[in-house]
């Protein structure tokens, strides 16, 4: 991690103000909140002091391999979850036990909100990738949350993100064009991207075609000749795993209009 003031933002967020002082960068980033935990601090105003009492209740993992398991469906809420690297998919089975895929996380984005409401895990957790995950264990979360606001309210506005995610998602899921779907999903992952500060043209899709065709309520054959049918077209440039979207502009049009005529059909 490069030292130095973040240049997207402000410098006034870095320096003291009034004694009490807000974000120190230079400390954050020496912190476990340089890479995962930032989602809690920022752009919420926590001083120096609230982001020690947040590093002291993380409980760091070991690395979880492809394919490991972070939580199971029933298990307890115990803890919220930040991946410092490492990509999550959650799924849940149906009626007759087939697995569908309900939505993917990206490093830096807390897990286990599903569980808030009832206490247990609705979904399932796995790793799609090598991952380095921080535990945030929820007693201490609140006991600290209870005592700076802005904490308080950082916490409000990432259950509202997810909210919109899974809201999000349904309306996909009301979609009939395959196109639409995939160029929905595209758009939103790179600008999920782009929030975490990670490059929003040029990604890896770290999840399998049959992940996506879940998530997007498509067959996997679909899933393939949609991507394909893109490529041809110069939207985006596919290398295995290896995601690049040529015309952004393009791209953000198909997602529009889904957004249009999603809204238009309430």
């Amino acid at each position: 991690m490069v030292e130095g003031r973040d240049p997207s933002v402000p410098a006034s967020a870095a320096a003291p103000a009034g004694g009490a002082g807000v974000i120190d960068l230079a400390r954050l980033r020496r912190s476990c909140s340089q890479c995962s935990l930032k989602v809690l601090c920022l752009p919420a105003s926590i001083g120096r002091e609230d982001i020690d009492r947040l590093d002291r209740i993380v409980l760091s993992r070991r690395p979880l391999a492809r394919g490991d398991v972070l939580f199971h469906a029933g298990q307890a809420l115990g803890s919220l979850y930040v991946a410092r690297e490492g990509v999550f998919k959650t799924t849940a089975a149906d009626a007759l036990g087939d697995l569908q895929v309900l939505g993917f996380h990206l490093p830096g984005e807390l897990m286990g909100l599903d569980a808030l409401g009832s206490g247990q895990h609705a979904c399932e957790a796995q790793a799609l990738t090598r991952a380095d995950v921080c535990e945030v264990p929820l007693a201490q979360l609140e006991s600290v949350a209870s005592e700076v606001p802005g904490l308080q309210h950082q916490l409000l506005r990432i259950m509202g993100q997810s909210m919109g995610r899974d809201q999000q998602h349904i309306e996909l899921l009301g979609r009939r064009n395959a196109q639409e779907r995939m160029a929905t999903f595209l758009h939103q992952l790179s600008e999920r991207y782009r929030a975490l500060g990670r490059p929003g043209d040029s990604f890896l899709l770290p999840m399998s075609r049959e992940d996506i065709a879940s998530y997007l309520g498509l067959v996997i054959e679909t899933v393939s000749r949609t991507l394909s049918k893109m490529q041809d077209d110069g939207v985006i440039a596919v290398h295995g795993r290896e995601m690049k979207i040529l015309d952004g502009e393009r791209l953000n049009g198909l997602a529009h209009d889904y957004v249009s005529g999603s809204r238009a059909q309430r």
